[in-house]
């Protein structure tokens, strides 16, 4: 039997998506290639605009206890800082938590999930798909969403233009015990990349960075890296001194890409990452990737209720993403490259630090408001 909806990728994107279309009564599989809880690559801070999409899921935040922020504090390689307060504010919560309380969530109102599971090939035919799975299996859905992240062998099967050039940026993450503001988010710039630190739930922080396969291979290890190129940041220094590191070895992702992709795939609606990526120096990722998935799941319930209009759920999911997306994704990429030298991040630093009100600009162009 067709699913009415089968999501692919089992991250914030694809478990809002299922969650909202699951209490809408709609029959929903999610394809997942891992098992919950488990670590990913990611900032683990999230803009507080995403907190009615919550809790109109019944998303009972305070029970995960994270941390609440409202302050940001920007340095150069040097250490020489800026602060400014978030507008908005926003929370900690790691993602071994936050995803594994939503695929709960998401399982008590109905939705079928295959982990360890990929999709191999999707094919668009007669108006409905079939999703070919890792496991030998397929499944039958009038909508397919792509919800699968930054990068997979899916985007090769689907000839996605950004898949075939290769990205030169590396993530690497830790969560660390450390005496630092609860309530700030600080991002460090090093030469060829910059990292973040927030707390989260359990009197813990994230400490999360994005650099190059070329410091990587100059220094021939991550640690070798991070004490030749990370530690000049005396900010970076103290952390590395400091900290305990709570597991043995940091969670690693190569081929981040922040090229422009498309928000529509062979007939499927990508979500998240999937769709385009917000480079991590604006903090905004995994709201964003609440936002697409709330977009969707709108599109996808009006689909079913107007009779499915195909050309009408395209057009208007299409329409919608680049009105939320598109314009932040730009500064975005712009902002990226002040950050990419060390001497454009020492100007910028300085500069900003006599104009608050720019570094509050650039803050509102890549965030959104309440959704």
């Amino acid at each position: 039997m067709a699913e009415d909806v089968v999501i692919i990728g089992g991250g914030l994107a694809g478990l809002v998506s299922a969650l909202g279309l699951a209490r809408a009564g709609r029959q929903v599989t999610l394809i997942e290639k891992k098992t919950y809880p488990f670590h990913r690559v990611c900032g683990e801070y999230v803009s507080n605009e995403v907190l009615p999409f919550l809790r109109t899921l019944g998303v009972e935040l305070s029970s995960l206890s994270p941390a609440r922020i409202s302050r940001f504090q920007l340095s150069s390689p040097t250490g020489k800082t800026l602060e400014s307060k978030l507008d908005l504010g926003g929370f900690g919560l790691s993602r071994f938590t936050l995803d594994h309380y939503l695929y709960e969530l998401a399982k008590q109102q109905g939705v079928s999930f295959m982990l360890q599971q990929t999709a191999q090939e999707v094919v668009f035919e007669d108006d409905a798909f079939a999703v070919h799975l890792s496991g030998g299996g397929t499944l039958q859905a009038r909508v397919v969403l792509g919800a699968y992240g930054k990068r997979a062998n899916l985007d090769r099967q689907l000839n996605r233009r950004f898949f075939r050039a290769r990205s030169p940026y590396i993530g690497v993450k830790y969560h660390i015990a450390y005496d630092f503001p609860t309530d700030l988010i600080a991002l460090h710039n090093f030469k060829d990349g910059y990292a973040g630190i927030s707390a989260i739930e359990d009197n813990r922080y994230c400490f999360c960075y994005l650099t190059t396969r070329q410091n990587l291979k100059q220094q021939g290890s991550i640690p070798a890296m991070e004490q030749a190129v990370l530690c000049r940041n005396p900010h970076l220094r103290r952390i590395f001194e400091q900290a305990t590191f709570l597991y043995e070895q940091p969670e690693v992702i190569n081929e981040i890409s922040f090229a422009t992709k498309t928000c529509l795939e062979n007939h499927m609606l990508m979500c998240g990452d999937a769709a385009g990526m917000i480079t991590p120096l604006c903090g905004n990722g995994m709201a964003m990737a609440m936002h697409s998935g709330k977009i969707a799941t709108e599109q996808v319930l009006q689909y079913f209720r107007n009779g499915h209009n195909r050309q009408e759920l395209e057009a208007g999911y299409s329409l919608r993403w680049k009105k939320n997306f598109e314009s932040r994704l730009k500064v975005g990429r712009t902002v990226q490259q002040l950050f990419g030298s060390t001497v454009l991040s020492e100007v910028a630093v300085g500069t900003l630090r006599h104009l608050p009100f720019a570094t509050q600009l650039i803050m509102r162009r890549t965030h959104g408001q309440p959704f």
